[in-house]
């Protein structure tokens, strides 16, 4: 429990956000952050390649790990990072993925929390993972 009482900031609480992934928000995303990568929005251009069709952007789905946090109240906190992100497989136009946000240490000394944050799809398949580090700001 935190210093200020919140029985949800517990080691093992946990939250999911989940999503399907459409071609308007790989679209958007790249509009927004001016990745107009050939892998993002060039079907022709992946049809020869091992995904065989374009895939999301993997910075997308660190979205979805901060979304996944907002739905578990932490307190005044912000992140201060996400360590050891990997995109571990390609998420195509149409999956669904189920981002979980489950916390695995409160320091109290550092005034930090720190989560797991792993994305799914709908074939269970891990297809993002990382650390995010919180701090308490009050």
């Amino acid at each position: 429990m935190s210093e200020d009482g919140n029985p949800a900031l517990r080691v093992g609480a946990s939250a999911t956000f989940t999503k399907t992934v459409s071609e308007s928000d790989v679209y958007l995303y790249a509009g927004i952050t001016g990745d107009f990568s050939p892998n993002h929005i060039d079907e022709q251009y992946m049809r020869g390649g091992r995904y065989g069709r374009r895939i999301a952007h993997g910075t997308l789905l660190v979205g979805f790990m901060s979304a996944a946090s907002a739905h578990l109240y932490l307190g005044r906190t912000v992140s201060l990072g996400y360590d050891r992100i990997r995109f571990t497989a390609p998420v195509f136009f149409g999956d669904t993925i189920t981002t979980e946000y489950r916390i695995r240490e409160i320091d109290s000394v550092k005034r930090r929390v720190h989560a797991d944050v792993t994305c799914r799809n709908e074939r269970g398949e891990t297809v993002a993972v990382a650390v995010n580090i919180r701090a308490f700001v009050d």
